[in-house]
């Protein structure tokens, strides 16, 4: 029998590569705060290119030409979300965000190691890092991979206590969400300045440090 535990790869709408120890950059947003169609389009796109490329290219060159399409969708995805054209903003309320926060910051230490936040009014970004020594404390039938399992929970909870305290029902958070593994210190600098930038590249603030829902690991301001 197969041990559940080499399985690194796991699909809904998108493929997901969770190794049981890495660093990972994980977005997930509210329910809506995108419209269907705009989604879909975008994935068709990405889909379609990944096609073509997988076609077209191979070896080291191909992994490269897919990295930087990928780059390009996420970016292409977060500007749509940064320009909140549409959909709900439940997170711009502070109390709807502490909420969030509090519960990120909880898990720290207990489910990951969490590198940095940054909770924008209708999205969240996060990195961390999901070592093996305690991936086996969350890994459920349902999903056997550490990381899905650490959302799961985290989305769970805080969509419960959210909507609690909206007043409402009804989904919450978008079930999919975006992850990626962080492949090096290079990329792990980039990404870092990214997700606290956030709100500085929407013109919601001159300094990250003014965002009241950014949170960098004190050692890493270094």
């Amino acid at each position: 029998m197969r041990d559940i535990r080499q399985k690194t790869y796991y699909r809904r709408r998108l493929p997901h590569y969770q190794p049981e120890d890495a660093t990972f950059f994980v977005t997930f947003r509210l329910h809506g705060s995108l419209p269907a169609e705009v989604m879909h389009k975008l994935v068709q796109e990405k889909e379609s290119a990944e096609k073509f490329l997988a076609s077209s290219t191979s070896g080291t060159r191909n992994r490269g030409r897919f990295e930087d399409h990928r780059q390009a969708y996420f970016e292409r995805f977060e500007a749509l979300l940064d320009s909140g054209s549409s959909g709900p903003h439940w997170l711009r309320d502070d109390h709807i965000a502490s909420i969030v926060a509090e519960a990120i910051h909880y898990r720290d230490k207990k489910q990951y190691d969490l590198l940095a936040f940054c909770i924008m009014p209708n999205h969240v970004h996060m990195v961390v890092t999901v070592e093996r020594r305690d991936s086996s404390l969350y890994r459920t039938k349902k999903h056997p991979y550490a990381l899905a399992s650490i959302l799961q929970d985290l989305k769970w909870y805080t969509a419960l206590q959210c909507n609690r305290a909206l007043g409402r029902k009804g989904a919450f958070w978008q079930h999919e969400s975006y992850d990626h593994v962080v492949r090096n210190s290079e990329e792990l600098e980039r990404i870092l300045r990214y997700v606290t930038q956030n709100p500085v590249n929407a013109a919601m603030v001159d300094s990250w440090k003014q965002w009241k829902w950014s949170y960098l690991k004190p050692e890493l301001e270094e």
